[in-house]
């Protein structure tokens, strides 16, 4: 049992820590007030190959290993959670092209896609499905070579930006409905293809969150990805598992910037005569911050090391994003308390960070469904506690 990382990892997390603190923290409050797009940084996370991670090497990715996969989202997140989803929602989208497409579809799409030249995202919630996937509305109905698609998404990260981008559609009302799901690849240019608003949003800014029209969008037949009806479901819920890893990671890195401002502030402000952080009420608040932070860090790294290890994750992931998740929320508000009114001051970084930390709890799955993939992994033996 290591609890350490490799000596790649850690160089790794090195180059991340200082682009982080070099290109992103210096920026971050003033681009999100004022609503600008990170357009800099998402260059610098290009020629970093970021946008490659999950894209396997032969095809000009990085093929990084979970672990690795794990800081990157950590590290960016602790200087700005919402550049993070960027690379987040696209790295899923590639990762479910990578082990699901067809050899054309890996071909076409992931060269560029590794690079950043093309972006992607992923386009499964519904104005009326969220949680309940098997809700969806989006028809898309076989027309020759094409699929004839009719529908609407939203809270849709990179839409103005994807191009493919996967969409999860019923492509028959087969019963159960899970079997009647699949998902196109959609071509941005593609006529009846509409990206919408940016929804207004509490916190994660930085990247847009749309809604997506598709008014009888035709798309070839050879977009389906995997080139079999009905495996959309699977696909989707195995592109997830990485995605919480993603999520949990972003709640660790912005759980750790909440601890580093509180740590900081404690030392340098006074009252009566002495720092803040000789009193013991401020220290048990770093110490419960500091216990939990590392503890959700741990769970992360464990669920992203299991998935190395070719296991299915759904319990560990699922463990891992939302305890994480509820730590972010947790260590965004302990810090404000211990900034006091500064807390609530947008001069300072805690109180973008409390608006982001929210956001974690809902994506990639409720904290409620979370709970229930454990227990139901717990309860039919597939998941276990200890080794």
């Amino acid at each position: 049992m290591d609890f350490e990382l490799t000596e790649e990892q850690r160089a790794f997390r090195e180059t991340l820590r200082a682009f982080v603190d070099r290109e992103i923290v210096p920026v971050a409050a003033e681009w999100e007030r004022s609503g600008r797009y990170p357009t800099e940084i998402v260059e610098t996370m290009k020629r970093m190959g970021l946008f490659g991670l999950s894209v396997p090497e032969e095809y000009g990715g990085l093929a990084a290993d979970m672990v690795s996969f794990a800081l990157v989202f950590e590290e960016i997140a602790r200087g700005w959670m919402g550049v993070a989803g960027t690379i987040g929602s696209h790295s899923l989208a590639c990762s479910m092209i990578a082990r699901y497409g067809t050899a054309e579809q890996k071909a076409a799409y992931l060269p560029d896609l590794a690079t950043g030249a093309r972006r992607t995202g992923i386009a499964l919630t519904e104005p009326g499905a969220g949680t309940d996937l098997q809700g969806i509305t989006t028809t898309a109905r076989r027309e020759g070579g094409h699929y004839v698609v009719r529908g609407a998404k939203t809270w849709i990260t990179n839409a103005r930006h994807a191009d493919p981008l996967p969409v999860l559609v019923k492509t028959s009302r087969t019963e159960p409905a899970h079997r009647g799901m699949s998902v196109l690849l959609v071509d941005a240019s593609a006529e009846g293809f509409t990206v919408g608003r940016d929804l207004p949003k509490l916190g994660y800014k930085g990247t847009e969150s749309c809604e997506v029209v598709l008014d009888d969008v035709r798309v070839p037949a050879a977009n389906l990805l995997g080139g079999v009806e009905g495996r959309g479901m699977q696909q989707v819920l195995s592109g997830l598992e990485l995605g919480r890893i993603n999520i949990a990671a972003r709640a660790v890195g912005v759980a750790q910037a909440a601890y580093d401002a509180a740590l900081d502030y404690s030392r340098q402000r006074a009252a009566f005569g002495r720092p803040i952080a000789d009193f013991q009420a401020i220290q048990l608040k770093l110490a419960d911050m500091a216990t939990e932070i590392q503890a959700a860090r741990l769970l992360t790294y464990w669920a992203a090391t299991r998935a190395d290890a070719g296991e299915r994750i759904d319990m560990e992931a699922g463990m891992a994003k939302y305890f994480a998740s509820e730590v972010a929320i947790r260590a965004s508000l302990e810090s404000m308390r211990v900034h006091g009114g500064y807390g609530y001051s947008p001069e300072f970084v805690v109180e973008r960070l409390y608006r982001d930390a929210p956001m974690m709890a809902i994506g990639e799955g409720t904290n409620d469904v979370q709970r229930m993939v454990i227990a139901r992994a717990l309860i039919s033996g597939k998941g276990r506690l200890g080794w």
